[in-house]
């Protein structure tokens, strides 16, 4: 009886759990077709129209183009600056590496209260105009340090043989590491990337303190939370659903065609 009940108890609970976590996302998806007025927070009928212009509602396609080029531009240069700083860590040993480490880890235990409000003492003190570079600034502050711990980790698990094996056959350190080391670490650089670009594009409280004027999506959706969020905004946060969902599958396709082929060898 014990061991039938256990064997039960794990998938319902793990079930209900999963279906707690896609509620909300269901609910979104759901009232991306309601015929809203001036507000969505009823069910008022089934409609196509606002999938056919997820404009329509005033500035929800700027701030979402904001809070794309903001998310574009802040993995590029957290995930260059934080794949450097992980290669450096494992790779090298000099004073103060645990200090690094700590400071690595710092911007991931602050609040972001505390993070968005210090990063706004420092663009005032500097006379520095609150907009896009000062967002994306921030932005790659804390991102940088969510690369360094996952492209870190992709980098201590490498076999160090590779690379000698590479040096054995009179590569350079250059070719080397395009040729070898890179393609290694790229499927963490890209995890780590896509990891950052998601937490930039969903920021709203380091956002919310450094940006001024400038809007982006998170900020509409807090905006327009207090007159009623259109029925656009549910029909974009459905779609980014979608996309985040089918780059998932896809990439756990390729992984599998590609451990297939390693195996047939």
């Amino acid at each position: 009886m014990k061991s039938r009940l256990g064997r039960w108890i794990i998938p319902v609970l793990g079930g209900i759990a999963f279906v707690y976590l896609l509620v909300p996302i269901a609910y979104i998806f759901a009232f991306s077709f309601n015929d809203a007025g001036r507000t969505n927070l009823t069910w008022r009928g089934f409609t196509l129209a606002n999938w056919a212009d997820p404009c329509g509602a005033p500035q929800i396609c700027e701030s979402l183009g904001n809070s794309l080029r903001v998310g574009a531009v802040a993995t590029v240069i957290a995930t260059v600056l934080g794949t450097c700083i992980a290669l450096g860590l494992v790779r090298y040993k000099f004073r103060f590496r645990n200090t690094a480490d700590l400071l690595i880890i710092l911007p991931l235990a602050t609040p972001e209260v505390v993070l968005g409000a210090s990063l706004l003492a420092q663009f005032l003190n500097l006379g520095w105009n609150l907009g896009f570079w000062s967002v994306i600034i921030a932005h790659t502050v804390f991102c940088m340090a969510f690369v360094v711990v996952t492209v870190r980790a992709r980098v201590s698990s490498l076999d160090p043989r590779l690379e000698e094996a590479a040096a054995d056959l009179y590569a350079s350190p250059m070719a080397t590491f395009w040729k070898v080391t890179f393609p290694l670490l790229l499927p963490g650089i890209v995890a780590a990337a896509l990891l950052s670009f998601a937490i930039s594009f969903d920021d709203f409280i380091i956002t919310n303190f450094n940006s001024g004027n400038f809007d982006t999506f998170p900020k509409f959706i807090y905006v327009a939370a207090t007159r009623g969020i259109p029925a656009q905004a549910n029909v974009i946060g459905s779609a980014m659903f979608i996309l985040a969902l089918v780059v998932v599958i896809v990439g756990q396709v390729l992984s599998y065609r590609r451990q297939k082929a390693l195996d047939a060898r």
